[in-house]
């Protein structure tokens, strides 16, 4: 699938990142009822997922297809907003996983199958969380806090709560389960599989980004048309696209 450069993928990310941004100045400073506040945290951590994803998306050029700059910038606000990553470090990790998946030299993998789910996220935080990352989110935590005069408990369930918790959405759903070694082995080149999961809870558990086998194999396509994709797949190869990308959980 070629893409052509377009506005929509731009518009996407403006969209996203002002969503965040109004929902997380709401939060903060309006008066929550108590019955709203679970349904209010579910979609920050969503939309801190879809902060991170359009991040990804940029490492990958698929916002403005032939822009760089764009992508970048839009990639560096992205990560910056999220947790103060650095975005070239994290492109490069993830060019280090798509050219090596699930292989030594992947950064993002660990050993799924022997060390299990929760030491191989804690190895995935500490491969990128830094020791400067920490100290500037707290010297920001204490601005919010002191200059903003923003309660502590507001930072700690709408601004730490969700981004923490986000970290296990894109963990579990972007890399967990789709790379961790099948029984049998892995039986594609990517060493990825699929989950299949309709469009619309494919979109929830982690904006398409458990297509991930899709993903894998043309990495130039942004996360929104991922569902497209893998239509395409399924009409032209179907059934011997189920048997090499769909993932097996039986």
């Amino acid at each position: 699938m070629t893409l052509k450069f377009s506005y929509k993928g731009i518009a996407i990310a403006i969209g996203i990142i002002s969503i965040w941004f109004g929902a997380m100045i709401f939060v903060l400073k309006a008066n929550i009822a108590i019955i709203t506040l679970l349904p209010a945290l579910i979609v920050l951590i969503l939309l801190y997922t879809g902060l991170f994803i359009t991040a990804h998306d940029a490492m990958h050029g698929t916002i403005a297809p032939k822009h760089p700059r764009i992508n970048a910038f839009i990639g560096v606000c992205c990560v910056l907003l999220y947790a103060l990553f650095s975005f070239k470090k994290l492109r490069k990790q993830h060019r280090l996983h798509h050219a090596n998946p699930a292989a030594e030299n992947d950064p993002d993998y660990h050993d799924g199958n022997h060390t299990g789910f929760w030491l191989w996220y804690l190895n995935f935080l500490l491969r990128y969380v830094t020791i400067y990352q920490v100290i500037s989110m707290a010297i920001a935590f204490n601005i919010l806090h002191h200059v903003f005069e923003i309660a502590l408990e507001r930072l700690l369930v709408f601004w730490v709560l969700p981004s923490l918790l986000s970290t296990l959405q894109l963990f579990y759903f972007g890399t967990y389960l789709p790379h961790r070694k099948p029984d049998g082995g892995y039986d594609n080149r990517h060493r990825a599989r699929s989950n299949n999961y309709p469009s619309w809870l494919s979109f929830l558990t982690c904006y398409h980004f458990g297509y991930h086998w899709e993903h894998h194999e043309q990495p130039n396509v942004p996360w929104w048309l991922l569902p497209t994709l893998r239509d395409h797949y399924l009409k032209k190869f179907k059934p011997s696209y189920h048997r090499q990308s769909i993932q097996r959980t039986n």
